[in-house]
C-alpha cells in the first residue's frame, strides 16, 4: 500500500530479481529535476532546443537504467509551471519533443511493463499534447513493473492549493469531517497519492535547491546535488547517486540510537 492506502501500483515482490548485487539498499521511489539543457547548447554554441533534444535522450538513458535497476518509481520535473513565461518558440519545440517521446516509447513502455503518468496542470498544455498524454496512460495503465511519472506544467504550491480545494469542497458538501482530516487523508487529494514519496531527489547542473517541485513529498527524501549537466548525466552518474543514496542513514526525524542498525 502507499501512505495514503492505495493499492501500490508496483508489488513488492514484482521488483527484487534480478537486481545487480551493487544494489544493496536502493531507493524505492527516485526523483529527478532535470536541469543544465540550456547551459549545455549554450557552451556549444547552439540553440537551446538542441539542448532539450539531448536531454530527451538522457531521458530514455535514465528510465532504461531504472527499468534494468529494478527500481519501481521515477519522477522526473520535465516543464515546469514557471516554464510557461519561456519565449514561445521555446515552449513549442518542449510540446513537440513530449509528443515525438512518447510516440517513439511507448512500445518499449509496453514491452518493459512501465506505466506511464503524469502530474500537473494539465489545461494549460496544447490540446494535442492533452490527448497524446491521455493516450499513453491509457494504453500503459496495468503495466505493473514501474511507473514513470512526467511532472508537466507542474507547481509544487498549485498542486497543494488544488488539492486544498478539493478537500474544502468535500467537507462542504459533508462527504468528509474537520476532524478526520490528517496528513494521510490530505495525500489522497495530491495527484501525486498513487506514489510513495520519494526516497532520493536528485538534481543535475549544480543547483542546489528544489524549485516548487513536489513541495509535501519531499518532507523526508535523500537529496543529491550534481555539477553534471542534464544531458550529460549518464548510467555511471546514477549509479553514483544512488551508491551515495546507500550510504546514508535516513532518520526520519529520529534520533540515531532510535534507527535499527546504528550504534547506540
Amino acid at each position: 500500500m502507499t501512505r495514503t492506502g492505495q493499492k501500490d501500483p508496483v508489488a513488492r515482490e514484482e521488483v527484487s530479481v534480478g537486481r545487480p548485487s551493487w544494489l544493496r539498499n536502493p531507493p524505492r521511489h527516485v526523483a529527478i529535476i532535470m536541469d543544465g539543457n540550456g547551459r549545455w547548447a549554450r557552451k556549444r554554441h547552439m540553440p537551446r532546443i538542441v539542448g532539450h533534444r539531448a536531454g530527451a535522450t538522457a531521458v530514455r538513458t535514465i528510465v532504461t537504467a531504472t527499468r534494468s535497476w529494478d527500481i519501481p518509481y521515477l519522477t522526473l520535473y520535465a516543464f515546469s509551471w514557471e516554464n510557461w513565461s519561456r519565449p514561445r518558440q521555446e515552449v513549442d519545440a518542449l510540446m513537440g519533443l513530449l509528443e515525438e517521446y512518447i510516440d517513439r516509447e511507448i512500445r518499449t513502455m509496453m514491452e518493459r511493463e512501465i506505466r506511464f503518468f503524469v502530474v500537473g496542470d494539465r489545461a494549460r498544455l496544447p490540446s494535442p499534447v492533452r490527448s497524446k498524454i491521455a493516450w499513453a496512460e491509457r494504453e500503459t495503465k496495468d503495466n505493473g513493473r514501474m511507473v514513470l511519472t512526467l511532472a508537466l506544467s507542474y507547481s509544487g504550491r498549485e498542486e497543494i492549493v488544488r488539492a486544498v480545494q478539493r478537500l474544502a469542497e468535500d467537507v462542504r458538501k459533508e462527504r468528509l469531517a474537520p476532524d478526520q482530516i490528517s496528513e494521510t487523508v490530505f495525500s489522497q487529494y495530491l495527484e501525486t497519492s498513487i506514489l510513495p514519496p520519494p526516497d532520493l531527489l536528485i538534481r543535475t547542473s549544480g543547483e542546489v535547491r528544489i524549485s516548487n517541485f513536489l513541495l509535501w513529498q519531499l518532507a523526508y527524501t535523500e537529496m543529491y546535488f550534481t555539477p553534471t549537466l542534464w544531458p550529460d548525466f549518464g548510467e555511471d552518474d546514477f549509479r553514483q547517486a544512488i551508491e551515495d543514496f546507500q550510504e546514508r542513514r535516513r532518520r526520519f526525524g529520529k534520533a540515531d540510537e532510535d534507527i535499527e542498525g546504528l550504534p547506540g
